[in-house]
């Protein structure tokens, strides 16, 4: 789809006009190639909208505008997950802040590179009860950013501008993390420092990178992996971007492999030394591997939290470990390990493909023929769809672009465990001749381990849509989740993106509700009302079918659906007694064993 046109001429006056810093920091957004804005205007943060309403005339970045704070960080955080750019997202002072702190803290704690800009009151008006006043002698805004993101400043003054956009963008772009600037509106509306031209030109280097490899520990795992007989590797979120590098060592080796939940979407299920999922709602095989002591183990970007560990279980967190990961932080979570690589997965591997001698090819061990489910497919026992029926039809009649994204909750569970699709790993050459541009770290499911909000998903699955523009999506999400940030899809309807909205409808907090079951808690809290939401869709503008039965998820045109050039929402009504693959997490938090 083309771009929409900008919705105004450009003014004859700008050629002349001064630049002040609001302009400053969207010329450093458009010089790294940020296309996109995503926020909810504000009188603090004026003098950034008019700076992007130029900045449009030019083919600049554009706004998108969120219908909830917490709906434009997730939007920037979906963008920059697909795109492999910093997703930004901007709002005023105040209220506008605070709302916008859930989406930042969760792109923060799942390494997403993400700038958020707020407003302030004029310097001037400081302590002196403003409206909205979030400074430090009000609700101090940036007080509460220090707390999620890794970059947190306020540019009190114009020369300050330049040297904190950079030291922002840098963090994000560096660390994989979030940063926030605060600017109040004089500032931002003040002329940018004498004898600024523009945007420095190495500034995409400024954001790059640093390529560092601790040579010495990558020669020991190489020798612990030629000694090795039976080495298994794990693959985490973190390897985005070195999986086919990676599949070149563990098909070199003849190892077995398995992911965490997070980095499924990276692999080919149909390799031949594929086990599952290791970890929150995985799958028997993989834990049975890791169970059966192999004598090596090799963990590439995993973060060893609750969801990547199996709730830090010791069939991975042992001596036999080596920990190859870019954070630091990552890595003292496995203080047990045999050895720790630090440096980026990809620097490690092309660096680790130089040791291992190319002639040394073992015999694969083979995987099972299938991967066994925790939760089967059992027969119907109530008029509803069956969860893993619904998965199973996404993953075989969706096309092999599509895009998925899970909300936490039983949504998520259900995907891990049951979506699966054919290969989708794309040669250059196809790519190039198909006009098909991939971030080589983006993943066809994307799913939350650590900070989870819910409704993430339905926000983020706008930003992916936008990155990716024509290319299918499905947001899956439940009614819990849906009740929350549902208004979002009206995004998807204004930019006109293929995305269908898979709400799973049981009229409960499903996880909160099994839960409960599975730990002989009290039954509270979870019941939610009975919502016709394809009547609330087509209130909004949105195409709608309620999906009763199986018989009616069978007649489904779902290629169809995501051909058009517009969001579609299925209310599925699904069978709420269906058990999610769910005990682990109930095990980490010690209410059931």
């Amino acid at each position: 789809m083309d771009r929409p046109t900008p919705n105004a001429l450009v003014h004859p006056e700008e050629a002349s006009r001064p630049d002040d810093v609001a302009d400053l920091i969207i010329a450093h957004l458009a010089a790294i190639g940020v296309e996109y804005v995503f926020g909810v205007p504000g009188g603090a943060i004026e003098p950034i909208y008019n700076a992007l309403a130029r900045s449009e005339r030019k083919r600049g970045p554009r706004v998108i505008t969120a219908r909830h704070e917490a709906g434009a960080a997730y939007m920037a955080e979906g963008y920059a997950r697909e795109s492999g750019k910093i997703g930004v997202c901007i709002a005023t002072s105040g209220p506008g802040a605070t709302n916008l702190i859930t989406g930042v803290a969760c792109a923060h704690d799942n390494d997403i590179p993400l700038l958020a800009i707020t407003g302030q009151p004029k310097l001037a008006a400081f302590g002196r009860r403003a409206l909205q006043e979030s400074g430090c002698t009000g609700i101090n805004t940036l007080g509460m950013f220090r707390h999620c993101t890794g970059y947190n400043s306020m540019i009190s003054h114009p020369e300050q501008a330049e040297p904190k956009i950079v030291g922002a963008l840098s963090y994000a772009a560096q660390h994989r993390g979030a940063a926030h600037l605060t600017i109040p509106v004089d500032i931002q509306r003040s002329n940018a420092h004498e004898g600024w031209t523009g945007p420095a030109a190495n500034l995409t280097r400024l954001l790059t990178p640093a390529v560092l490899v601790d040579d010495d520990a990558v020669q020991e795992m190489a020798r612990e992996l030629l000694r090795a007989q039976h080495p298994v590797f794990v693959l985490g979120h973190g390897s985005g971007g070195s999986v086919d590098l990676f599949m070149q060592v563990i098909e070199r080796l003849g190892a077995r492999f398995v992911t965490t939940p997070d980095a499924k979407g990276f692999i080919n299920p149909a390799h031949p030394g594929y086990h599952g999922v290791f970890g929150f709602a995985g799958h028997q095989q993989a834990h049975t591997l890791l169970a059966s002591e192999p004598d090596l183990l090799v963990a590439v970007g995993v973060s060893m939290g609750e969801w990547t560990s199996a709730g830090w279980s010791n069939v991975l967190l042992n001596r036999r470990l080596i920990h190859v990961d870019a954070e630091t932080e990552h890595l003292q979570r496995s203080a047990m390990a045999r050895l720790h690589v630090p440096g980026q997965p990809a620097g490690v591997a092309r660096r680790l493909l130089q040791y291992l001698p190319e002639q040394f090819m073992r015999t694969p061990t083979p995987a099972p023929t299938a991967i066994t489910r925790l939760n089967p497919t059992p027969p119907p026992i109530a008029a509803g769809v069956r969860p893993q029926v619904l998965m199973e039809v996404l993953s075989e009649r969706c096309p092999p672009t599509t895009n998925f994204l899970a909300d936490p909750g039983n949504g998520t569970a259900w995907a891990i465990h049951h979506l699966e699709l054919n290969c989708r790993r794309r040669s250059a050459t196809e790519a190039a001749e198909k006009g098909y541009r991939r971030n080589p770290a983006a993943s066809w499911l994307r799913v939350l381990m650590d900070f989870a909000p819910m409704a993430w998903a339905i926000g983020a699955s706008v930003g992916v849509a936008l990155a990716r523009r024509g290319r299918p999506v499905v947001c899956i999400t439940g009614d819990g989740s849906y009740l929350m940030s549902g208004q979002e899809i009206t995004v998807a309807q204004a930019e006109r993106l293929p995305i269908i909205f898979v709400v799973l409808n049981d009229g409960a907090l499903g996880m909160v509700k099994h839960g409960q079951r599975l730990a002989r808690a009290e039954p509270i809290g979870f019941q939610l009302p009975g919502v016709d939401f394809s009547r609330q869709a087509e209130a909004l503008g949105v195409d709608s079918i309620v999906v009763r039965n199986e018989a009616d998820l069978a007649a489904l045109d779902l290629p169809g659906l995501l051909a058009k050039s517009a969001p579609t929402l299925l209310d599925v009504r699904i069978d709420a007694e269906q058990e999610p693959p769910i005990r682990m997490r109930l095990e980490a938090l010690g209410t059931v064993k």
